[in-house]
């Protein structure tokens, strides 16, 4: 079979608490109804990006699908950005953002249905930090609850809820912002402030209900306090926050400052503590198979393959 019909699945063997082999085995069942030569690759830690993108110069696979959370469908949006590849997503992690975002269905069936499907929305990737984001990059007690939840032994939704409270109870916010756009400089203290893509984060609750992933801008979110009413509002798919709670600011790049050092977070994953951030929306685009209702909803820039 020539070299262009492969699919590669990429899977996090230790992401979340789902069954890998599962989704192996149905994975490359798919592929080889649909004719493709299949090929498999775990992720162990250890220069992971650097194997996958040999695999993907000897393979040339036309498409990419990856099973794990949004740090691994980051590191796999990162190794296929610039070649005209589609990615295709199977949630299996702690915290599944893009799938939320995405509106991706609950059975591995549909999941996988969609991932192998000729439709596909080129979304927009930001460059923050000089690492990509596809999803929601974030400094403040977001951020400080996954490096509290890496730090634990307990993985999956229980791990991150054992963790919320203490860090809610130990965390040192305000914390203290300067925002630089093309608008000027705002400073805002918030307890958390995110660089949204999108609109959701893992856990389903809506931050940016206005934003969209193919839009050519990205949102800033200064959250300003603990509101329990507002927080309850996220549960919604468009909850119109007050002003009080959240400032918004739509933007196509952006210097962030902190007056000290905060948690942050990029798509899921705990980076380090710092003063300073820089973001911008990237040239590249990334194609993603996604339900084509999804699909329907994001016109601007979307790309239909049949």
């Amino acid at each position: 079979m020539k070299s262009e019909n492969y699919i590669l699945l990429v899977v996090n063997p230790i992401a979340g608490d789902s069954e890998k082999d599962t989704i192996i085995a149905a994975v490359e069942s798919e592929a080889i109804k649909r004719n493709y030569s299949f090929q498999l690759y775990k992720t162990s830690g250890k220069a992971d990006k650097k194997a996958i993108n040999a695999l993907i110069e000897k393979l040339k696979p036309t498409r990419v699908l990856v099973a794990g959370g949004d740090g691994t469908i980051s590191m796999v949006a990162d190794c296929v950005l610039k070649k005209d590849i589609i990615l295709g997503i199977i949630p299996a992690g702690s915290a599944n953002g893009m799938a939320a975002n995405f509106e991706l269905p609950q059975t591995l069936s549909q999941q996988i249905e969609i991932a192998f499907s000729d439709i596909a929305l080129a979304i927009d990737i930001l460059i923050i930090n000089e690492r990509i984001c596809l999803h929601i990059a974030d400094l403040g007690i977001n951020a400080e609850l996954i490096k509290n939840y890496e730090n634990s032994g307990i993985r999956g939704k229980l791990g991150y809820f054992l963790q919320s409270i203490p860090t809610l109870i130990n965390s040192e916010h305000p914390f203290y912002f300067s925002i630089e756009t093309e608008e000027g400089i705002i400073e805002e203290s918030g307890i958390l402030l995110a660089i949204a893509n999108a609109n959701k984060f893992g856990t389903g609750a809506t931050i940016n209900p206005h934003g969209k992933i193919n839009d050519g801008k990205f949102e800033v979110l200064i959250f300003k306090n603990l509101d329990f009413f507002e927080i309850v509002k996220t549960i919604q798919e468009k909850p119109e926050m007050s002003s009080d709670f959240v400032r918004v600011i739509s933007t196509k790049a952006a210097k962030i400052s902190c007056k000290t050092k905060i948690p942050f977070q990029i798509d899921g994953e705990f980076l380090e503590e710092i003063t300073s951030v820089t973001a911008i929306v990237s040239k590249n685009k990334l194609k993603v198979a996604v339900p084509e209702k999804f699909c329907n909803l994001h016109t601007i820039n979307a790309n239909y393959e049949y």
